[in-house]
């Protein structure tokens, strides 16, 4: 008679990572996808800026791993890109656009409702 086999165990261990439900990952994909399109919005809105800054902005897009890592730099990269020109003022709506994407609930109450 064969020895019978125990199933699989489906549950994650705490030392091992666990695949998941499909949902699971497919959300999973969906955040890392989040992620690298607002990247990529925030290296393209500086690849132009100019000295030291610009270079320091840079090499903070391009190691940040997480999405609150590219949130923590918003404010220097608005303030970058704070001249008036038509091109800056593009970046800087674009940039609004991504971040709102990534962090809905961030946006500040300016204290004005909706009438009806």
């Amino acid at each position: 008679m064969m020895d019978a086999v125990e199933p699989r165990q489906f549950f994650s261990m705490p030392d091992m990572p666990s695949g998941g439900m499909p949902q699971d990952r497919a959300s999973r994909l969906a955040a890392r996808r989040a992620f690298v399109d607002l990247k990529t919005v925030f290296s393209a809105a500086v690849a132009d800026l100019p000295g030291q800054n610009g270079v320091w902005l840079r090499q903070q897009i391009r190691g940040a791993e997480e999405p609150i890592d590219l949130w923590l730099l918003r404010a220097p990269v608005m303030e970058a890109l704070s001249e008036l020109d038509d091109a800056t003022r593009q970046w800087r709506l674009r940039l609004r656009r991504s971040l709102d994407s990534l962090f809905p609930e961030t946006e500040l109450a300016s204290g004005f409702g909706r009438l009806g």
